[in-house]
This record gives structure tokens, sequence and C-alpha cells, in this order.
């Protein structure tokens, strides 16, 4: 089983030709309402493509929360896990994506603090596991929960926010984005950056780079560049959450490293393709049709070693 720690949010998303200035009122061409979240978005991504998969966060006991536990649970997602905080307001999000400027403004509410660790129902998750991801609200308590388990599941992190306090070390999978390994040990390139995150964790790193594609770092050494796929962008919400729930569900289904990374890279191209973040998630079949379409890898990526 892959197990998904985090957060999980309700979205309110717009798309606008281009941002409203101050008491401005701007017509949006689409409005959707949709799951979101690091975690659970990664947790829809590992359950479409065929993975046994459990979902461990906190929800409050709100009309938001009973629509994030409905969406995870209508993606076969195991819902045990959630925790239902009495009073307790469900993280929530709103989101203007611009297609002037290709961006988006994001304003959030964040989830309902709760002591994962301490609820014996998660420890049965994680004791169950082969695999935890996890994500900026899912780290500290998976961290705390690990170390008093009998086996110990392989473990990814979702780097692309910073957590004070972080330490790579130790983990099976270490996955931020350039930028993040920028923010955390300064400039550099990325052959460069890669070594010094595997220095502390010990593991495998992939860093993504938006359209640049992303950079895959084995244990070995090997550093393969795995470039990214051409599709018509709506919006790139939640394309890096898709990434990560992709790369875990091929890595767990022995895909050598740099074939995950492609096929990661071709699930966050093809959930681009609507405004929210989970709407054009492929299944497996739709993925390995795509890839099938798709050029050679072995014409498009290269080993740096």
């Amino acid at each position: 089983m892959l197990t998904f720690v985090g957060a999980a949010t309700l979205d309110a998303l717009a798309l606008v030709d281009r941002y409203p200035a101050a008491d401005e009122r701007v017509v949006a061409s689409e409005i959707s309402y949709a799951g979101g979240g690091p975690a659970a978005t990664a947790a829809v991504v590992a359950a479409r493509q065929g993975h046994d998969v459990a979902f461990v966060g906190a929800v409050g006991d709100d009309s938001e929360g009973q629509q994030i536990i409905a969406g995870l649970q209508a993606e076969g997602v195991r819902i045990d896990g959630i925790l239902v905080v009495e009073a307790g307001r469900s993280a929530a999000s709103v989101v203007v994506v611009s297609r002037e400027s290709s961006t988006r403004a994001i304003c959030n509410r964040q989830p309902p603090v709760v002591d994962l660790a301490a609820q014996p129902v998660v420890m049965e998750l994680l004791a169950a596991s082969t695999w935890v991801h996890v994500d900026h609200i899912g780290w500290a308590p998976t961290r705390s929960a690990i170390g008093r388990l009998m086996h110990s599941p392989l473990v990814s992190y979702d780097g692309g926010h910073q957590v004070a306090g972080f330490s790579a070390a130790g983990l099976s999978l270490y996955a931020p984005t350039i930028e993040a390994l920028q923010i955390r040990f300064g400039p550099g390139e990325p052959e460069e950056l890669l070594g010094q995150a595997q220095q502390e964790s010990g593991g495998a790193v992939v860093a993504t780079a938006g359209s640049a594609g992303s950079w895959a770092l084995e244990k070995t050494g090997a550093l393969t560049q795995v470039p990214t796929f051409s599709v018509e962008v709506v919006s790139t919400l939640g394309a890096g959450d898709v990434f990560h729930g992709a790369l875990v569900a091929a890595l767990a289904d022995d895909h050598p490293l740099p074939d995950a990374v492609r096929r990661a890279n071709a699930t966050a191209a093809l959930s681009c393709r609507v405004l929210d973040g989970r709407g054009a998630i492929p299944t497996l079949s739709e993925l390995n049709t795509f890839l099938a379409s798709q050029p050679d890898p072995s014409a498009a990526s290269s080993d740096l070693t």
C-alpha cells in the first residue's frame, strides 16, 4: 500500500484573461471547484494509476471537509486515515489563473492542527505501507511516527515548500524543485544542487524545473535530465503534486528512476490541460497510450555522469 500524508484542500478556481486591478471586476471564462492539496492530489494520481492508496490528514467538520473526503473516496483512496476535527475549519483555497501572464494567484486557509502521529489508525496505516509520501504538512508527524514502527517503509518528501528544521537525511526519495534547492543551498547549476541534496539525504533526488523538465540523481550517482512534454496548457495548478504522485506510482511499479521521472513528467503535463489539478490526470492506460505516441526517450534524455 502507498500512503500519502499531509494537506487536502477544497479549491475554488477562476480562469480570467488578466488579473483585476484594485476594485475592478473581470469576467471569468471558467469557474470550477475541485479537491487539492499536495499529498491528497498525489494520492489521487497513484490511485488512478492502479495502486492501493491511503491518505492521512486532517479536515474540519464542515461542508468543505465533507467534499474533500467524498472526492478522495470517489477516486478509490482509503479515507480511514482522515481525522475530522470537531469545530475545525478545513483547508481551502481561492485560485485565480491569468491567461495573460500564465500565472496564478492563491489565497488559502491552512488545515486544522492535529497530532497525526498520536492516532492509532495512522500508525496502523503507516505500518502496513510499503511507501509513504509526505508534503510540508505531513513531514513532521511522519518523521515522528516512522521511528516507532517495527519496519521502515520507503519515504519520499515533496520539497516544494520550505519547512523550518527540515533535513532530508534518511529519505529514500527527496523531490524538491530546483528553485527550492537554490533557496536551501544558494545559486548553482542543477548538477551541483542535486549533489548537495544527495549528500544530505543519502537517497535518490529528483528536482523539477517547470518547462525545463526534471533532473534525476540516482543513489549510484548517475544523473539524468529528463525533458517534459508539449501539451496545450490551460493551468499548471497542481502539476507538481501530480508529478510526485506519478513518480511514486512508477517507482512502486519498479520502473528505473529515469523512466519513472519520464512517466511523471508526462502525467503532470497531461494534467495541465484543464483548469483544476485533478480533472485531466491520466489513468495508467491513458498514460501508456500517450507515451507510446511520443519519440524514443533515449533520444531525448542524456546520462550526464
